[in-house]
């Protein structure tokens, strides 16, 4: 690939936010490395550093060094959608591809992404998520995978519209955010509801959303997000940053989400059917989530201080 045609007209941006996973960024830029080997799809590669305390700096430097279509950069303000902005500003593909540092991709991810915007009609595509491996190399044990607390994302084989993008594997057209713009830097800093809420503009512009099979995404395991504890962390944070947005009757979310989840958490925890326990115990605590930083709101209180 010649190194002007990169510079001038990248075809592809891959954009990647990170914060402190010098060693998880390493597999995904490998595998980014791996896939881009004699391939004649103009691309460029942007990492924001979200003002990392690890040795990442240091790492995208040399790297950046190395490699000259990896462009880094820098994003004082701690928040994962002030990183993906700054991105998007700078890039200059016509296809902006986000993901999560802690993902690795399959070797045929940039062809098949190109194809499937050629091959379908529409604007933006969620591709396939899978587990991945843990640190120690071993993959996911199926029976118990809902305990990775990790985004999977798999509607079969065939593509597909559904209603929204997931945050760790994203692929949009620019002309899309041209129009509805970028990630709304209001939200928390932990980039939760980013997703749905900018799906939620994509569709309300008139644009459509596909899911692909053949753009293929592996998602690490990381122990420190396997157990109960993480899921209900996770799921009442989300709560609260959709509480930031939307503006439901609290009585009706009690009434319709959070009470008939209390009753099947009970009938679960007597069945002894202890993934139904775990998934039902992530949807309270999403609903207990939404229900107190609304009252915290209407109190005039920041519900993430």
């Amino acid at each position: 690939m010649d190194r002007d045609q990169i510079i001038t007209a990248p075809r592809v941006s891959v954009i990647i936010p990170t914060y402190n996973r010098r060693d998880s960024l390493e597999r995904l830029i490998q595998s980014l490395k791996l896939s881009m080997q004699d391939r004649s799809i103009p691309v460029e590669v942007i990492v924001v550093d979200n003002a990392s305390t690890d040795d990442t700096t240091l790492w995208l430097a040399a790297q950046s060094r190395e490699w000259p279509i990896l462009r880094c950069l820098r994003e004082g303000r701690q928040g994962k959608n002030f990183a993906l902005n700054k991105a998007i500003h700078a890039s200059r593909g016509d296809i902006l591809c986000f993901m999560d540092d802690d993902i690795v991709l399959a070797s045929n991810w940039l062809e098949a992404t190109v194809g499937e915007f050629a091959r379908t009609q529409y604007d933006a595509l969620q591709p396939r998520v899978l587990p991945g491996v843990d640190p120690d190399s071993q993959p996911a044990q199926k029976e118990i995978l809902y305990q990775y607390n990790i985004p999977v994302v798999d509607f079969g084989d065939a593509a597909r519209a559904i209603k929204g993008l997931t945050g760790v594997f994203m692929l949009i057209k620019r002309q899309v955010l041209e129009k509805v713009g970028g990630f709304d830097e209001a939200l928390p800093a932990s980039g939760y509801h980013g997703d749905t809420d900018l799906s939620r503009r994509i569709k309300g512009a008139g644009f459509s959303i596909g899911y692909t099979p053949r753009v293929v995404g592996f998602h690490e395991l990381n122990p420190s997000r396997y157990g109960s504890g993480y899921a209900r962390r996770s799921q009442y944070r989300k709560g609260l940053s959709r509480s930031l947005s939307t503006n439901d009757s609290i009585f009706a979310r009690i009434m319709t989400n959070l009470a008939p989840n209390l009753l099947r958490y009970f009938w679960y925890k007597m069945m002894g059917r202890r993934e139904k326990v775990y998934k039902t115990e992530k949807r309270i605590m999403k609903e207990w989530g939404y229900i107190n930083g609304r009252f915290q709101r209407r109190f005039g209180k920041d519900p993430w201080m």
